[in-house]
């Protein structure tokens, strides 16, 4: 299993490109601080992410933002001009929760909605489809 999640500060703004094949594609770090550090020492994250949660993170967060991260680690490696090998690890982000509010000037606006891959459809529930269970009955757990 490799999954992360992380709570913590924008240290640098997002910076947005996009890949030849148009998909948007957003990166940043973010400082997370150590538990129980004397001397307010902090961990600095590289984060990738990908799509409309991207763009969102480009256009909503910048630098000293609040934000909760969940994804998996991935260790990648590239070659320089020079021919040397250079390895990087970073956290492909799945969710980018922004917990704090404000625009990129720093003004307060209204809350940010959660950003998540996964595209589920609004579910329609209709409460008159629930029962009230009687007192006595058992509970099924």
């Amino acid at each position: 299993m490799n999954r992360v999640i992380l709570i913590g500060r924008l240290a640098r703004d997002p910076e947005l490109r996009f890949t030849q094949s148009g998909k948007s594609v957003a990166n940043f770090s973010v400082a997370v601080n150590r538990p129980f550090s004397k001397d307010g020492e902090a961990d600095f994250f590289n984060i990738v992410v990908w799509g409309k949660i991207a763009e969102n993170c480009a256009n909503y967060l910048a630098k000293g933002r609040l934000v909760a991260i969940e994804g998996r680690l991935q260790n990648r490696s590239y070659e320089t001009q020079t021919g040397e090998k250079r390895y990087i690890t970073e956290i492909v982000a799945n969710t980018v929760k922004f917990l704090d509010w404000g625009d990129r000037g720093g003004r307060t606006t209204v809350p940010i909605k959660q950003e998540q891959e996964d595209d589920f459809e609004d579910i329609d529930i209709d409460i008159n489809e629930f029962q009230a269970m009687d007192e006595d009955e058992d509970v099924p757990f």
